[in-house]
């Protein structure tokens, strides 16, 4: 198949929706399927010499505030890189700016398109502005509306997409690296570095931006023995910083080093409520490491609730401080959480999903070949 894979995020940004779309090109490749990548310019001239397969770049703004995100300007070259590329489907990646021109190029050219759901738009724009909820789900209907299939990635996305009036909805979840982040990472040294009193590592892992609520590690400080560790960038980094003058912060992590540091947590705290599906999660839980998450979006598929980690009310500092004195006291069910965790994603290995992704493709093209016939 050639596929055109349209993403609002490529590396080098470091997201959900941009991992996702690599990890999709590298199988696709993997499988011998041709993909082509269509994604905002970046900074960095360099930024795809490591891509695995080719990437247009359109010309792009930083977001106002917020300049680690990037959005495309109108361009003719996405209905020009589809054509030229001779697409058989269209993936459109989190679309909402790039994957509206992506959908109305596909649609104009007659080529199928699935679109992937990622972000939680409605719920960033209520973050952010404080309005803007309808108007964000109006763009998401008319995109996804258009598109041939949509896959979400939870039972919580399923459901927000359905009482949004968008059908044709099929779930598909991420893959995890359980080479990468594995138990046996778990660095002594590393411990000593940010724990030299032996404390408990409660650690989280993300963007630094209003909609992760990472404020609310602010509540744990008050539990003897324990140390916060934050690991991540982004424009709520200083406030964070002020709030939180105990943690430890860690900056940017990636590869080899962030697995090392998930490993080498006793727990690990994840604050976002908009999460649609939480990929953190998954290596936390791939690395033997016991979760506390919000019961809400993502993570209520991921964390099984008393076995391998605690769901706790979204935005409440008192249940999270609660759950972390809970585990912190109990050795024993951290391991078993962990150990539990694990086991549980040990089968959603990237090539799995990725396969599982690919029979999507087929089914949609043969829909497509049927309704032609």
């Amino acid at each position: 198949m050639r596929v055109v894979i349209v993403t609002e995020s490529f590396p080098p940004d470091v997201n959900g929706v941009a991992h996702c779309a690599l990890q999709t090109a590298h199988h696709l490749v993997r499988r011998g399927h041709t993909p082509l990548v269509i994604a905002p310019a970046v900074a960095d001239p360099a930024a795809d010499a490591g891509a695995p397969c080719a990437v247009v770049r359109v010309p792009s703004l930083p977001l106002p505030g917020y300049p680690q995100v990037r959005v495309a300007l109108p361009s003719r070259r996405v209905a020009a890189a589809l054509a030229a590329h001779r697409a058989d489907l269209v993936h459109l990646a989190g679309p909402f700016v790039l994957g509206v021109r992506g959908m109305t190029a596909a649609a104009r050219l007659g080529i199928p398109a699935v679109a992937v759901y990622q972000t939680d738009l409605a719920g960033y724009a209520r973050t952010y502005v404080g309005t803007g909820e309808g108007a964000a789900w109006r763009r998401l209907r008319a995109v996804h509306g258009a598109a041939d299939r949509t896959l979400a990635p939870s039972s919580a996305a399923v459901r927000d997409l359905e009482a949004h009036g968008i059908g044709r909805i099929r779930l598909w979840g991420r893959g995890v690296d359980t080479v990468r982040f594995r138990p046996g990472l778990r660095d002594a040294g590393l411990r000593r570095e940010l724990a030299p009193g032996g404390e408990l590592l409660v650690g989280y892992v993300g963007r630094l931006a209003p909609e992760k609520r990472v404020d609310l590690l602010a509540g744990i400080r008050g539990v003897s023995g324990v140390r916060t560790v934050v690991v991540g960038d982004g424009p709520s980094g200083p406030g964070l910083r002020a709030a939180l003058p105990d943690a430890r912060f860690l900056g940017r992590r990636t590869g080899d080093d962030l697995a090392r540091i998930f490993a080498s947590l006793d727990v690990f705290a994840h604050t976002g409520p908009y999460e649609t599906f939480c990929q953190t999660v998954q290596e936390a839980m791939a690395s033997g490491v016991p979760v506390i998450a919000p019961a809400a979006g993502g993570p209520l598929d991921l964390v099984d609730h008393g076995r391998t980690g605690l769901l706790v009310p979204p935005g409440d500092p008192d249940a999270l401080r609660e759950a972390v004195r809970s585990l912190a006291t109990a050795p024993e069910a951290r391991a078993a959480y962990g150990q539990a965790g694990r086991a549980a994603v040990e089968g959603r290995t990237w090539e799995a999903l990725g396969d599982e992704l690919i029979g999507h493709y087929r089914e949609v093209l043969r829909e497509r070949t049927a309704v032609a016939v």
